[in-house]
């Protein structure tokens, strides 16, 4: 009974076949980044938010669906976004005049200033991210974090 108590008290050792596996690595870092972006960045703006509301700042008035494409969210998770943004106020959407189905974005006052806040402290955060390699391997990190993530998205959209 004793050896059962001491199992519940500990937590069990990860399979080396799952340690191994770059995929875990992956989510594990996701998960400890969304923990850190919560509290150091913004407990209520999510990654997703902010960066739906820099590529609109970037690109005003451009419709919904093209800003989805843009930040590598699918349509209805764009939507939700979208929807959750205006609703605090830091997203205006407006229908297009020449298709009144279609969307387009806008970032409010209200949504500058949120954006030029939250802009600030996940600067910090990247910092953070980085600062474990020497300057001169920070550039390369990030270039290869980069053609992982296109090789990746390749891969969900049914590239060889």
């Amino acid at each position: 009974m004793a050896d059962q108590t001491q199992s519940l008290d500990t937590t069990p050792e990860i399979p080396a076949a799952l340690s191994a596996a770059p995929g875990y690595q992956v989510r594990r870092l996701y998960q400890a980044y969304l923990a850190v972006w919560a509290r150091e960045v913004d407990p209520v703006l999510t990654g997703p938010q902010f960066a739906v509301l820099q590529a609109v700042e970037a690109n005003p008035g451009r419709d919904q669906r093209s800003m989805a494409a843009a930040v590598t969210l699918d349509t209805s998770t764009m939507a939700d976004v979208a929807r959750r943004l205006e609703n605090r106020g830091l997203l205006a959407r407006r229908p297009d005049t020449a298709d009144g189905r279609r969307k387009l974005l806008y970032v409010t006052d209200q949504g500058q200033q949120a954006l030029r806040e939250a802009n600030d402290r996940a600067r910090g955060l990247d910092k953070l991210l980085l600062e474990n390699f020497e300057e001169s391997l920070r550039a390369p990190f990030v270039a290869a974090l980069q053609e992982l993530a296109d090789h990746w998205e390749g891969l969900a959209e049914g590239a060889p």
